[in-house]
């Protein structure tokens, strides 16, 4: 057969007929994910979305199959999903919480601003504008040395290199970080969580889920490992970030 195909190739007699291949491709392209309502996000890569429970098991009912039966899927993240339900909403969405609200400077380092003020709230250490400078500029350095800088680094903190790449190359994330004004989420909470063994609850303010109200509702948590005792570590006071929309993080105290 094949002999005969490669003659026929040589001598210019094959014929080829062009065939709807869209139930193959149907066949061997992963389920499409499902229609979610977003409503805040807090990284380049993080959304906050509702989806019923029902749609979201059906979905990955499918991805299952579709992983197990045809190829293997790689550098999937689905992570900090909440779970919206006919009737009510998830424990994570009815949790309102109450606190104080400590601005923070907006001059595109402000995550990290808001988070080595915080980290050094909890130690009891007040710190003057210029040492809050120079704090933050620490955190994003160490983020960019073990991402940029360290093969191992990137080995060890594999699930924030993941949620890097998701919209940009490393290459292009290393130029970014640099810079003073580079705009932290995702990547640098899963990095310095670890980093710092500082658990950090991040939260958006009640109005923009319910429409009213004046507390704060948690999101997404990082670390919390760290808030318990073990033979390695003491436990630490969460650090609480309030996600205010228009990409800028305040601390909540």
């Amino acid at each position: 057969m094949v002999a005969t195909l490669l003659a026929r190739l040589r001598d210019g007699t094959a014929k080829f007929e062009l065939l709807d291949d869209s139930a193959f491709a149907l066949a061997h392209a992963p389920p499409a994910w499902p229609r979610l309502h977003c409503f805040a996000r807090i990284a380049p890569s993080l959304y906050v979305c509702v989806i019923s429970p029902s749609t979201l098991s059906a979905y990955l009912n499918r991805l299952e199959e579709w992983r197990g039966s045809r190829v293997k899927l790689q550098n999937l993240v689905c992570s900090n999903l909440l779970v919206g339900r006919r009737g009510g909403w998830s424990a994570a969405l009815n949790k309102v919480e109450h606190y104080g609200v400590q601005r923070v400077t907006g001059d595109g380092r402000c995550m990290f601003r808001a988070l080595a003020k915080g980290m050094a709230k909890n130690k009891g250490i007040p710190l003057a504008p210029r040492e809050e400078v120079e704090d933050a500029d620490d955190l994003r350095m160490a983020v960019k040395e073990i991402i940029c800088d360290s093969e191992t680094g990137r080995q060890e903190y594999e699930e924030a290199v993941i949620a890097i790449t998701v919209e940009q190359s490393l290459k292009r994330y290393c130029q970014r970080i640099r810079r003073p004004d580079f705009w932290g989420g995702e990547s640098e909470f899963l990095v310095l969580s670890r980093l710092c063994r500082q658990p950090i609850i991040i939260y958006i303010p009640e109005r923009e889920y319910h429409g009213r109200g004046n507390g704060f509702i948690p999101i997404a948590e990082y670390g919390l490992e760290f808030t318990k005792n073990t033979k390695q570590w003491k436990k630490k006071t969460p650090v609480r970030l309030l996600y205010s929309g228009r990409n800028h993080y305040d601390l909540l105290v």
